[in-house]
């Protein structure tokens, strides 16, 4: 019975400790220098920005307004006014975009909307299309950084998708801004510095024309640009990251439509590593590709707040393993690594981190990760499958 319980401790212990390792890896490479190889430029092609857009009316031309200067001469913006009840796609005419409008209330969601613009800019195809969401801000010099890397390398590229908080945003909306920019920004560079790929993050991704009009779009997945991502990379065009190519986003100000925003991420993320970290590893071992492999290591990395819950349950569980029999031995294997995780996080926050949490903010740590519960709870009883727009602001119905 105690060789049972000693075999059983190792096992849990060793496997929650993998995913720990994995971010923290990544999290200490994103300090390494960036390889030579990503310092070459090229002439930059013409590109297509293509923005998906349902009832963006009250800020569709503040990105329309950003977006335009980044734009070359053959150039295209194009505006997809996806299912809407208000006045985007007349404010988007206004503003000067190209405007494409799809009426089809069956099928919601920014997978349809994708299929329906690049269906629509096929008879003059771009070299590049870029997909920004129609609620950011592009920073100088990130189209002409995403394209070019698109052009050059064949290959998807994705920019830097970080959040901003609202002015007026409580600490847990802090919390969250610093989460995702571990997510969408750090995590992501560190895989870069080591030569491997990354997973698609939504907003600031560019494709050559070849992949994104041969791609599967129409989908109804909540978090579409994640499973895109690990498809592509099985089909032989894993992402990039281009860390130097920056979107910017804002959390909503209210805190009912950040959690909604939240529950739509986090339980499409859940749902995409349950169905995809399987086939990105079985992939990865029938055509001998490492590079999938590490993909799935990536994408089996739980959002922050579940994956620290489940190590403290792994570690209670430990414990009580080691009061029936076992050595201590796995305990201190899984609190060493939770440690070294978090002392990597911290690190991270003092290089990334300190202009949207303030130091204080780490107070509120527990009960943001304990306030996640019923949201993970919640997968568990009736996980969201259906795209919700984020209340960003007044909608038109």
């Amino acid at each position: 019975m105690a060789t049972a319980v000693e075999i059983l401790a190792w096992l849990l212990s060793a496997g929650l400790s993998v995913p720990l390792a994995v971010l923290t890896i990544e999290l200490l490479t994103a300090w390494l220098p960036r390889r030579s190889a990503e310092r070459a430029s090229s002439i930059r092609p013409t590109c297509t920005i293509l923005i998906p857009a349902h009832n963006e009316e009250s800020g569709i031309a503040a990105t329309l307004a950003n977006v335009q200067p980044h734009l070359l001469i053959g150039d295209r913006l194009v505006v997809v006014a996806d299912n809407c009840t208000d006045r985007t796609a007349e404010i988007a005419r206004a503003a000067g975009a190209e405007v494409i409008e799809r009426q089809d209330p069956s099928r919601r969601g920014k997978g349809y909307a994708l299929d329906f613009g690049v269906r629509a800019i096929a008879d003059n195809p771009p070299a590049v299309v870029v997909v920004i969401d129609a609620d950011c801000r592009v920073l100088e010099g990130a189209i002409d950084r995403l394209v070019v890397l698109a052009a050059a390398k064949n290959r998807p590229v994705q920019a830097a998708y970080i959040f901003d908080p609202a002015q007026e945003s409580r600490p847990s909306q802090r919390m969250t801004a610093f989460a995702i920019r571990i997510k969408n920004a750090i995590r992501p560079r560190g895989l870069n510095r080591i030569g491997l790929p990354c997973l698609l993050t939504g907003s600031g991704m560019a494709f050559p024309w070849k992949i994104i009009s041969e791609a599967k779009l129409a989908t109804s997945d909540i978090v579409e640009d994640m499973g895109l991502g690990a498809e592509l990379a099985i089909a032989g065009y894993p992402p990039i990251f281009a860390e130097d190519a920056v979107i910017k986003g804002e959390l909503p100000a209210t805190q009912g439509a950040t959690q909604s925003q939240r529950r739509r991420w986090e339980h499409g993320h859940i749902k995409t590593l349950l169905c995809m970290t399987p086939r990105l590893i079985w992939n990865a071992t029938t055509r001998g590709r490492p590079s999938l492999f590490a993909l799935a290591l990536e994408l089996a990395v739980p959002p922050l707040a579940l994956l620290v819950l489940i190590e403290i349950l792994g570690l209670a569980f430990l414990w009580v393993l080691s009061a029936a029999g076992s050595s201590i031995g796995p305990v201190i294997l899984l609190g060493a690594t939770l440690a070294l995780t978090g002392f990597s996080v911290l690190l991270a926050w003092l290089r990334w981190g300190r202009d949207v949490l303030p130091l204080r903010d780490f107070l509120v740590a527990p009960f943001y990760v304990m306030a996640k519960i019923p949201l993970y709870f919640g997968f568990l009883a009736r996980p969201q499958g259906e795209w919700v727009r984020t209340d960003r602001g007044p909608e038109t119905s």
